[in-house]
C-alpha cells in the first residue's frame, strides 16, 4: 500500500468500516455472544446455550457473504479478518469460560478451566492469524467454534446427571477440547453447503431448548 492508499485509509471512518456487510454479520455474531454471556451469569443456562450457537451460525455467514461480495477492497477484508479474530475470542473463548464457570457455582476450582479455554482460544486465534490453514479446506487443531457445537449437544443430556456431577463433565470435556485445539492435527473446515447443515442443527436446538 502506498503513502496515498494509506491517507486515504485513514481518512476512512472506523463506522464505515463496520457498516460493511460481513462485518455487520459478524458484530451480530458477537451480540448473540453477549446475550449467552447475560444469561449464563443469570444461570440461565439454555439461553446461554442458544446465544452460543447463534453466534457459530454468523460466524460462518460472515465469510461466507465476504467471499461472495464484489470489489471489496483489501482495507475492508483486512479490517473485516481482524474484527473476526477479535470477536472469536468473545464467542468461543470467553463466552465458553463464563459458561463453564456459571455452571460450577463460581466455584474457584472451575477457575483454571475458565484460565485454560481464553488462554488456548488466544494462542490458537494467534497461530492461525500468522500461519492461516494448511491448505483451503484443512485447519491445523480443531477449530474453537467446535467446542461450541459440540457443548451445545452435550448440554442436551444435562438431565441425566446431578448438576455437580454434570460440571465435572463439562469440565473435563472441554479441557480435552483445548487439547484438541492445540494439537499437531489436521481437521476439516467445514464450509460451503455446511452452512446449511449447521442453520438446521442450530435452529433444531433453539426449539428444543426453548
Amino acid at each position: 500500500m502506498n503513502d496515498s492508499q494509506r491517507q486515504q485509509s485513514h481518512q476512512t471512518g472506523m463506522i464505515t468500516f463496520a457498516r460493511d456487510l460481513p462485518n455487520i454479520c459478524s458484530l451480530v455474531g458477537l451480540l448473540c455472544a453477549v446475550f449467552s454471556i447475560y444469561y449464563a451469569i443469570l444461570g440461565n443456562f439454555s439461553f446461554a446455550i442458544i446465544g452460543m450457537i447463534w453466534a457459530v451460525l454468523f460466524d460462518w455467514g460472515d465469510g461466507i457473504i465476504a467471499r461472495r461480495m464484489k470489489g471489496r477492497t483489501d482495507e475492508y477484508r483486512a479490517f473485516g479478518g481482524q474484527l473476526d479474530s477479535l470477536i472469536d475470542i468473545v464467542s468461543f473463548g470467553i463466552c465458553p469460560a463464563v459458561f463453564l464457570l456459571s455452571y460450577g457455582e463460581f466455584n474457584i476450582w472451575f477457575l483454571p478451566g475458565a484460565f485454560v479455554i481464553v488462554a488456548t482460544s488466544a494462542i490458537r486465534l494467534s497461530y492461525f492469524n500468522i500461519f492461516g490453514l494448511i491448505d483451503d479446506s484443512t485447519y491445523m487443531g480443531l477449530a474453537i467454534d467446535n467446542n461450541v457445537i459440540i457443548l451445545a449437544f452435550v448440554f442436551l443430556f444435562e438431565g441425566f446427571f446431578s448438576q455437580s456431577m454434570f460440571s465435572v463433565l463439562i469440565y473435563t470435556m472441554l479441557m480435552f477440547m483445548a487439547i484438541f485445539n492445540l494439537a499437531p492435527i489436521r481437521t476439516p473446515k467445514f464450509g460451503g453447503k455446511w452452512v446449511y447443515a449447521l442453520l438446521v442443527y442450530v435452529l433444531g436446538l433453539t426449539v428444543i431448548y426453548i
